[in-house]
């Protein structure tokens, strides 16, 4: 399975995207903003997008949502990244929100996206397939 994150509107104190899997357009996400991280000093804790990239996700349990969730695996200067459910930047931490765009910063319907897309994982997983992640 390819998970694909399109950013479409990078603001000063966030970043909306679309997500597709496998081509189709799934839903929108919130992100933190988007920094040139040439190095960790670069990055802002908590207030800084993942890299643009390819990745590697997982279904493992996090400690902090006590469940099962996507886990973004070797990105750059971070640890423990996550796609996971919220409705405004606050909610991100550096990880994707899934939702649908309902103002600046801000997204909606976000637990039952999150549910949505949980099942796809889960089916693509249990078809033995991989996920990748590519964000750009």
């Amino acid at each position: 399975m390819e998970i694909t994150v399109k950013r479409t509107n990078k603001a000063n104190d966030y970043t909306i995207g679309q997500m597709f899997i496998d081509g189709e357009y799934f839903c929108d996400t919130l992100e933190d903003t988007v920094r040139d991280l040439t190095n960790v000093k670069d990055k802002i804790y908590g207030r800084t997008a993942i890299p643009a990239g390819t990745y590697s996700v997982i279904l493992d349990y996090s400690g902090h949502f006590k469940k099962l969730l996507p886990h973004i695996l070797d990105v750059p200067f971070f640890s423990g990244v996550r796609i996971h459910s919220g409705n405004d930047v606050e909610d991100t931490n550096g990880c994707i929100l899934v939702g649908f765009y309902y103002r600046a910063g801000y997204i909606t319907e976000s637990r039952a996206t999150m549910e949505k897309l949980m099942k796809k994982l889960s089916d693509s997983i249990n078809k033995g397939d991989r996920i990748t992640l590519t964000i750009g």
